[in-house]
């Protein structure tokens, strides 16, 4: 099970670069086709803000991939539940303020993650 999660934490970890890559240099031109009931004329205003957001994203996925770096396994384990903590609290706030979208792509992946975490 402890496989499963590390391969989670790496997925988690991923989606998190996608999403820094996305917020910081595709906000302008992807952001309209995924958040459509926003006008378009709000992304180009915005986009110093969702940089920002994306650099925040950027420092979740260092930090899930510095724990699967950290080579003493109860080390490594609190640092995934920090970060992955982080990412749950981060989905469920975008979730209410944002999107309800949100939860399913950024909040429940790593919820799973957690819970299989603590399940190992």
């Amino acid at each position: 099970m402890l496989v499963l999660a590390k391969f989670l934490i790496a997925f988690v970890m991923l989606e998190h670069l996608y999403i820094m890559w996305f917020e910081m240099f595709a906000w302008t031109t992807k952001g309209p086709k995924v958040f459509k009931k926003f006008p378009k004329a709000l992304f180009p205003a915005t986009k110093p803000l969702a940089a920002n957001q994306g650099l925040y994203n950027g420092f979740l996925a260092a930090g899930l991939c510095w724990s699967l770096l950290i080579t003493d396994p109860e080390w490594a384990r609190h640092t995934a539940v920090f970060f992955l903590g982080c990412i749950i609290v981060a989905g469920i706030y975008g979730t209410l303020t944002a999107d309800k979208k949100i939860f399913f792509v950024q909040a429940l992946p790593a919820l799973i993650t957690l819970i299989l975490l603590h399940l190992s």
